[in-house]
């Protein structure tokens, strides 16, 4: 029976773990979306800011985004246009900003792109590697909203389910309690089976005066056999390794939550 019992929980634990890990992968993948959405400059996603109108592309042209310190925007603004030959004039313009950075976009042709990266870096002024893309920032908008519904399904879902397994589990440990109290009482008293279960629930403050009164109740002339002393816990093992003994079977289970 005591088998059984295991592996109906084991069932429901590997069952608990397996959700657990679709839920913990769907947060995770939200998470770092949203970091992205909500990281500085440097790291966010750019595809939900920049529009079509912001970028140019040409067969010998292009539009590059730079991510500019807000307290170095007047110096970027007055050397951008010499970073590099063929760089369009009056081409920077800022997209947005946040308590840190500044996102400007600046056009020039393609040929001189290198250079105008290592020139734009030794002035602190780091270049986003960008691809613009629509579809794919349409794609990635629908992912988000996707990953939120399947949390809050898989959110809900779980908890129900944590619910319904709570409850199975509970009714193996008691059963699993019954057991190891009827076998510790034949242990204990012998055969045949001659000795009253009772389930009680006393309040904290009551615990000690429940247990002196049962103590009173179960007294024989071979109770001082079991009862703890610093000099000899060798009977502790047959309660289940309870640090205190009594001259009774008992088994304490927490069930606060």
């Amino acid at each position: 029976m005591v088998e059984s019992i295991q592996e109906s929980v084991s069932k429901i634990e590997d069952d608990l773990k397996v959700r657990a890990s679709e839920y913990t992968t769907v947060r995770s993948q939200l998470s770092a979306i949203n970091r992205k959405a909500g990281g500085s400059m440097l790291v966010r996603d750019l595809s939900s800011i920049v529009e079509d109108s912001d970028i140019i592309v040409s067969e010998h042209m292009t539009t590059l985004l730079v991510v500019v310190a807000k307290y170095s925007e007047r110096e970027w603004l007055a050397s951008y246009e010499t970073l590099s030959t063929f760089v369009v004039p009056q081409s920077s313009k800022k997209i947005t900003e946040d308590n840190e950075y500044a996102l400007f976009t600046v056009t020039l042709f393609k040929r001189v792109v290198d250079t105008f990266k290592v020139a734009a870096r030794e002035k602190g002024f780091q270049v986003r590697e960008y691809e613009h893309d629509p579809d794919g920032a349409h794609q990635r908008k629908e992912d988000q909203e996707r990953l939120l519904e399947d949390s809050a399904s898989m959110s809900a879902s779980l908890l129900q389910w944590c619910h319904v397994g709570y409850g199975e589990v509970f009714a193996a440990w008691m059963h699993i309690a019954v057991i190891r109290l009827f076998a510790e009482s034949i242990l204990r008293y012998g055969l045949p089976p001659a000795f009253l279960p009772a389930l009680m629930t006393p309040s904290q403050r009551s615990e000690k005066r429940l247990r002196s009164l049962l103590e009173t109740l179960s007294s024989t002339d071979n109770s001082e056999h079991w009862r703890s002393t610093e000099s000899d816990a060798s009977l502790a093992g047959l309660t289940g390794g309870d640090h205190d003994l009594h001259p009774y079977v008992s088994i304490t289970m927490n069930v606060a939550l």
